[in-house]
């Protein structure tokens, strides 16, 4: 749920590497009622190489039970299902970097304005001037 109801999060992209080494991603996912549905964080992963575990740095349980998808619409992307009687699960992944599509520029500007008609709300009440900040020397 977006801001004002919570604290919009962005993951950080990750750029292609000029000697096209794959980056290796953990992730953690938290499980609800036994099951995580959602995308993964990075773009172009390889299906072959994801793999999840009850711990972290590939350590616990390894984890079978899970899907890997790919939408239609966004063929760069990934979805994954995992069912697991755990509170959290980590997911491990290569992939050689992200691509920047209009959705991530779409939520990126949505959050701006939502901060920025806050402000003009808190403007408008008088709850703050627009002021400045000094620097103390």
């Amino acid at each position: 749920m977006p801001y004002p109801d919570e604290i919009e999060v962005f993951p950080e992209k990750l750029n292609k590497r000029a000697d096209g080494t794959a980056y290796m991603v953990q992730e953690e996912l938290r499980m609800s009622g036994g099951k995580y549905e959602g995308m993964l964080a990075h773009d172009n992963i390889a299906n072959s190489t994801v793999r999840v575990y009850t711990g972290p740095n590939m350590g616990g349980t390894e984890i079978t039970a899970f899907t890997v998808s790919i939408p239609a619409d966004t063929p760069w992307r990934r979805y994954i299902r995992v069912f697991a009687s755990v509170e959290a699960v980590f997911v491990t992944y290569q992939t050689p970097g992200d691509q920047v599509d209009a959705d991530d520029i779409n939520r990126l500007q949505t959050a701006v304005s939502a901060v920025q008609t806050e402000v003009v709300q808190y403007k408008g009440n008088g709850i703050i001037d627009g002021g400045y900040f000094d620097e103390e020397m």
